[in-house]
């Protein structure tokens, strides 16, 4: 029940966002807007406020805003003429659609920022005291604990994390004596770093080196509004930034296509992200937000990347696509989002479904 909770808070407050983009810009600039819809297919409940119907739809896996003059060709009453989307300039038409991806990535700024406000920014303990140890690393084998404070190493005074990280990798993974402070009693322990792979994100190994499996002590320290601010736009660009460096590592097939996960993938993150306290959720909402945000530009069909492509050679051209074009590449476009959703589904049956029914039946 919190999984399914936690997914319907996920993906409710994400598409509405998106949505809220697409709405808000088109309000702006005067375009008639019939239908504000949650979800896709038929309608399970709706309200109407002036000429918008507010609607929640059966199939929740994403939203809609229906406006006047949309679709090439369409018909439109007389009196609507002025307030069309089709009637509006190329580039008020270009905002319109960047408003849902746009309000996705603001929205990931505007959580980080909280969160931050809230939480503080995380900074480096001054010294050698010791944060995380590593499972079955060298430093758990010898009995180094978190919280414990490294003095020396092989008699070499340790007085920065510089000096620890130098020291260890000097060794070249043969034993180390370590002189070590904890709950004010000196100690004397003898690790042996292990020579490893260091990986990046996308699991590429950027290093090799002798390791003990520790990593420093981190303290949060208050922020002011400002400062809470400028973390979270520089939080957000990072997110940005490795979302878009994690696709084309995709492409490149760095990061296996089973890696790729759909909604019953995230159904279980935000499961175990609530679980983890409001602060762990924020940051998932914010990371899927802005993994929505990229993902709608991608300049396929049906997605508001495409439509930017179709604008931009609108702009081009000096005059729209045809119906009929425009309709042959939504179709293609639905076919490869199809695609990929089947593909995404496939993953997240094999990864949870089937493993589940094995161990039930």
């Amino acid at each position: 029940m919190n999984t399914l909770i936690s997914f319907i808070i996920v993906l409710g407050l994400l598409i509405f966002v998106h949505e809220f983009g697409h709405f808000i810009i088109a309000k702006f600039f005067d375009v008639k807007v019939l239908k504000f819809s949650l979800g896709f297919g038929p309608k399970i409940i709706g309200k109407q406020l002036g000429e918008t119907e507010y609607i929640i739809s059966a199939l929740p896996l994403g939203g809609y805003v229906k406006m006047t003059g949309e679709n090439v060709n369409e018909e439109v009453d007389p009196e609507d003429e002025a307030r069309s989307f089709a009637n509006k300039p190329v580039w008020q038409r270009a905002f319109i659609v960047l408003g849902g991806p746009v309000f996705n990535l603001f929205f990931a700024f505007i959580l980080y920022s909280q969160i931050f406000m809230v939480t503080g920014l995380p900074q480096m303990v001054p010294g050698t005291r010791i944060g995380p140890v590593s499972a079955e690393s060298p430093a758990e084998k010898a009995g180094l604990k978190e919280n414990d404070i490294i003095l020396a190493v092989d008699g070499e005074d340790t007085m920065e994390w510089k000096d620890l990280s130098r020291l260890i990798q000097k060794s070249n993974g043969n034993p180390i004596v370590l002189n070590v402070e904890r709950e004010g009693e000196i100690l004397e322990i003898t690790g042996e770093p292990k020579v490893e792979d260091v990986k990046n994100l996308f699991g590429e190994v950027v290093d090799t080196r002798p390791l003990l499996g520790i990593s420093p002590a981190m303290e949060y320290e208050e922020v002011s509004f400002v400062e809470a601010v400028v973390a979270g736009a520089e939080h957000t660009y990072g997110m940005i930034y490795l979302t878009v460096i994690g696709i084309v590592k995709l492409i490149q097939r760095v990061i296996p296509v089973s890696e790729l996960g759909g909604p019953i993938l995230i159904a279980k993150m935000a499961g175990q992200q609530m679980q983890s306290g409001w602060i762990d959720f924020g940051y998932f909402i914010a990371l899927i937000s802005v993994n929505l945000g990229i993902i709608n530009l991608f300049p396929i069909p049906v997605l508001d990347g495409g439509h930017l492509v179709f604008l931009s050679l609108e702009a081009v051209r000096r005059r729209p696509l045809s119906r009929k074009m425009q309709e042959k590449w939504a179709s293609v476009g639905l076919v490869l989002l199809l695609t990929l959703m089947t593909f995404v589904f496939y993953n997240d049956i094999t990864r949870y479904v089937v493993p589940w029914l094995k161990n039930f039946l």
